[in-house]
């Protein structure tokens, strides 16, 4: 796993304590996280500093919204080759309704929308919804 220093430089970032703090906490997870979830783990961080972070990650490719049907916006580390021009993250989410963890199941690939189709698509997202490891 690549340092997150080292990520920022990556996408052309300054580095700075809150950023590597953020990616940090992003890195080491097996969920997506939300602001609120990321904001309890600083002792003090200002809200919009946090809000500008995670915009400028996701932004950059470094992060991707974690679509789990609920109406909080919570974030997961990009697999490589993500960039500011594509995400290249097009897998399920697993949202566990008893817990409200969400987790990028990367085994399950969305699949692609026909060209030809007359529907202009912005997004697909697929949502798996049950119940996770640690709370069965």
């Amino acid at each position: 796993m690549k340092l997150a220093s080292e990520i920022l430089k990556d996408h052309n970032l300054r580095v700075t304590s809150v950023r590597e703090e953020v990616l940090k906490m992003i890195q080491s997870s097996d969920k997506a996280l939300s602001s609120n979830d990321l904001e309890m783990q600083f002792d003090h961080v200002d809200r919009i500093t946090l809000y500008r972070t995670l915009k400028t990650f996701e932004t950059k490719g470094i992060i991707h919204k974690a679509v789990d049907g609920t109406n909080v916006q919570k974030y997961a580390m990009c697999v490589e080759g993500c960039s500011e021009a594509s995400h290249q993250h097009q897998h399920a989410h697993f949202h566990c309704d008893s817990c409200n963890s969400t987790f990028c199941i990367d085994d399950i690939q969305i699949p692609a929308f026909p060209k030809q189709s007359s529907f202009q698509v912005k997004t697909i997202e697929m949502i798996v919804k049950g119940t996770c490891v640690e709370c069965r």
